[in-house]
């Protein structure tokens, strides 16, 4: 609308500048605007990115290295962080512990000792590691010097389950990635030759899906994993293991890329393509593919929290990585029997991980499927 002379208002302007931005923006534009409004996705987004911060980092964020030992300390309790004694703000300590044997359950129990005060240090000298199996150095985000602190408490060996977590991050969350691609790579070629060509080629590769799809999937990983031999090193047990989840993986994603080739093998320009000549592959790969890869985006996003799962219940059975190795699935093997949970609740704590890793994975996978139609209300 115009006033009488013919001249827009501010509030018109700016509406019609935005209708004109909206008009002018690309695909992938109009996908972020709607998927920054999706605020679970968003925060789902920051969690995810911070978890794979930890994985990149763990040694410089954890202040032990995974196979540290405390003697004395074994099943100790999370420890207690003080910042006020007698009233008065202080940097924050923590206070030694005293175990002791309780006669009447035969239990050793830890107290603390508030004559022994250890002040925590950060970005401080500890003990030395390799980043990345590349960079020497020793410091720690925090360390205490002359005691140990345990935010999530000891294990059974008096090792410290905070680092064992964080040092965890980086198979359970790296073997998601890798599955995931491995999968994609299987799902778009097979899926891509089966909706590109069709007739007997469609008729076989469907049912190869069908009968993989029909085996029930944790019987089939613990059976392909119960024959690896159990003296491989730890990175070739890796890769196994993730070649394993990878074997199923794939044919959801198959499906989802013969439906949409399907769809849009026969459309304009996909006919103008042939007609200039251009080779099969080029067709799939440069011209059908593209159109649909936010949807890609979407599968790859919500396929990674069932890998996760994958490993964790490999692991958490036995069957999938194990000592020495430290992934989320291995720390919880100490949580396998009802005495543990009971007396020692805090071995379960890897487990929040899991569970924290996989619902933000699913919002952020919302959020994407969500933003993958930008024009949809």
């Amino acid at each position: 609308m115009k006033d009488p002379e013919g001249v827009l208002n501010a509030s018109e302007e700016e509406l019609y500048a935005e209708e004109e931005k909206i008009y002018l923006a690309s695909q992938w534009q109009l996908i972020w605007w709607k998927f920054k409004r999706h605020k679970l996705a968003m925060f789902g987004g920051v969690i995810v990115l911070l978890l794979y911060i930890i994985a990149v980092f763990c040694e410089f964020l954890a202040p032990y290295t995974p196979v540290t030992r405390f003697e004395g300390y074994q099943n100790a309790p999370p420890t207690k962080i003080h910042i006020i004694e007698n009233g008065k703000l202080q940097r924050p300590f923590i206070y030694g512990l005293k175990r002791e044997l309780n006669t009447e359950t035969f239990q050793y129990e830890f107290r603390e000792d508030t004559t022994q005060k250890y002040y925590i240090c950060f970005f401080s000298k500890g003990e030395p590691y390799k980043l990345w199996e590349a960079f020497p150095s020793d410091k720690h985000l925090f360390t205490v010097e002359g005691a140990p602190i345990f935010l999530f408490g000891a294990d059974s060996m008096g090792r410290c389950i905070f680092s064992r977590t964080f040092y965890g991050a980086r198979i359970s969350l790296s073997i998601g990635l890798v599955g995931v691609f491995l999968s994609f790579l299987l799902g778009v070629v097979i899926g891509g030759i089966s909706g590109y060509f069709g007739g007997t080629v469609d008729e076989v590769i469907q049912r190869i899906i069908e009968f993989l799809t029909s085996i029930p999937t944790i019987p089939l990983w613990m059976a392909l994993s119960a024959a690896l031999p159990k003296d491989w090193p730890v990175v070739k047990t890796y890769f196994a293991i993730t070649i394993i989840l990878s074997i199923v993986g794939w044919c959801g994603l198959a499906r989802v890329v013969r439906g949409k080739l399907l769809a849009l093998r026969e459309e304009d320009f996909v006919m103008a393509a042939r007609l200039v000549g251009a080779s099969e592959r080029r067709i799939i790969t440069r011209h059908l593919l593209p159109s649909f890869t936010s949807h890609l985006i979407v599968s790859i996003t919500l396929s990674i929290p069932s890998m996760i799962l994958g490993e964790t219940s490999l692991s958490f059975l036995g069957l999938g990585m194990q000592p020495p190795a430290v992934s989320w699935g291995v720390l919880l093997q100490d949580a396998q029997n009802i005495a543990a949970v009971a007396l020692y609740p805090w071995k379960l704590l890897p487990s929040i991980f899991v569970i924290a890793t996989v619902l933000c994975f699913n919002f952020l996978g919302d959020g994407l499927r969500d933003a993958a139609d930008p024009y949809a209300r």
